[in-house]
């Protein structure tokens, strides 16, 4: 079970593909009017062939779209952030929405989890996730896993 967080173009098309070579998949996003879109097959995006992929993945079952962020990280072995980091001022990526989801994760998780960064992020930003979701786990009483 395969989680995305973040349905923009990098992360609704890492979820359609994903789940076009098998995966279950869920996408999350905190905007209910762009979940609705999805599940009803309409991405707000275009990529070609996306609209077919996220078709027959819905028919399939192997996709599906919720605003509920906890129980798409309790239900998922693997948890991809897909979240934007549009640039600040001075040019550097403004990581807000990615350490958003970062604390997200370390609340909610529950087991054991593979986390991996597709956001457009610095170099050692693996780390810093690391951190965040860590320092979320201690805040929400969770051990290390």
């Amino acid at each position: 079970n395969i989680c995305i967080i973040g349905t923009g173009y990098v992360g609704l098309v890492t979820g359609t593909c994903l789940g076009e070579i098998g995966n279950d998949v869920i996408c999350v996003d905190k905007i209910q009017e762009k979940i609705d879109l999805l599940s009803g097959g309409k991405p707000p995006i275009y990529e070609p062939g996306l609209d077919e992929f996220l078709k027959r993945n819905i028919e399939d079952s192997r996709i599906k779209f919720t605003t509920n962020i906890s129980n798409a990280i309790k239900e998922s072995e693997i948890i991809y952030i897909c979240v934007g980091t549009p640039p600040l001022s001075n040019g550097q990526a403004d990581l807000r929405y990615v350490e958003e989801v970062a604390y997200e994760i370390g609340k909610y998780i529950n087991d054991e989890k593979v986390i991996v960064n597709k956001s457009t992020v610095p170099i050692g930003s693996g780390d810093w996730v690391s951190m965040v979701v860590s320092d979320s786990m201690e805040k929400n009483n969770k051990n290390r896993t």
